[in-house]
């Protein structure tokens, strides 16, 4: 099975179609790559399936997927697994990459669930990323996600997380924001989550941007400017583990196309920034 770590590299956006003729028409040197939803891309055609088509041909790509529920126990969706796999080849994606979460219980539920952080748990989900994995012919990246409650917990959040990468042998997607939202909301030390995460592992990391409902309950809407906090945690996982490729998630709220440049700019950065200190160290 092919490994994906170190596919992409630098900084990437998350790509919208309101974006796909502007980015087409003035090329952005500071995105290296962008990412997906398969289900949004997957039966495009038109004009904009030959837009999205000049896209892949000139840019790296990955997949990121909204729908698997991997967490759930209803059957996968093979034939859709199939019809990643075809997608990705016929557009040269780097990866697929999926929430730890459900969102399915005999039909959809269009909200990203929390799975239970107990040892069965583990062996459900880890069983179902490998067949996916088996299905596409290479390692997937899985996203720690954030979430509001957690029924039945019998380990904490990074031991149930670790667990199932451990035990599915996949690779990670990072989630910076989520660590600093659920760190607020259920009241642990993001940096003590950042420092147990398989770094190894971690093919590229994503970061955005939350509504403060309260002081003491965030929620990730991916629908906001990013916040300090959230840029320091992502500084300190650099200096933890060097640099590692990190798109921005923008949703909900698009601001204009200069305003994400700017956010990833300050992606590239922060990336420069520990670079040129680590370089200066090791001189």
């Amino acid at each position: 099975m092919d490994t994906t770590l170190g596919l992409v590299k630098g900084t990437g956006l998350g790509l919208r179609r309101s974006l796909v003729n502007q980015i087409l028409e003035a090329p952005q040197p500071d995105i290296n790559f962008y990412e997906v939803a398969p289900e949004n891309w997957i039966t495009i055609g038109g004009k904009f399936g030959k837009a999205f088509r000049a896209m892949t041909e000139q840019h790296d790509f990955v997949c990121h997927g909204l729908s698997l529920s991997l967490g759930s126990t209803d059957p996968l969706d093979e034939k859709f697994i199939h019809e990643v796999k075809h997608f990705m080849h016929e557009h040269h994606i780097k990866l697929y990459s999926e929430h730890l979460s459900y969102c399915s219980k005999n039909g959809h539920l269009y909200d990203l669930m929390p799975i239970p952080f107990t040892s069965e748990a583990v062996s459900h989900v880890a069983k179902r990323i490998k067949r996916v994995q088996d299905i596409i012919e290479q390692k997937i990246a899985i996203e720690n996600v954030s979430y509001y409650a957690a029924p039945g917990q019998e380990m904490s959040e990074i031991e149930f997380f670790n667990a199932v990468v451990q035990e599915a042998d996949c690779d990670i997607l990072l989630d910076i924001n989520n660590i600093y939202v659920n760190s607020v909301n259920h009241q642990y030390d993001a940096e003590t989550f950042l420092k147990s995460v398989p770094a190894e592992r971690i093919a590229y990391a994503h970061i955005a941007g939350h509504h403060v409902e309260a002081d003491d309950f965030l929620v990730d809407t991916h629908g906001a400017d990013i916040v300090d906090p959230v840029w320091k945690l992502l500084g300190k996982a650099y200096e933890l583990y060097g640099v590692f490729p990190t798109l921005l998630e923008r949703d909900f709220n698009l601001p204009a196309l200069a305003d994400l440049i700017q956010e990833v700019q300050t992606i590239k950065s922060i990336q420069t920034a520990w670079q040129t200190q680590h370089d200066k160290r090791t001189a």
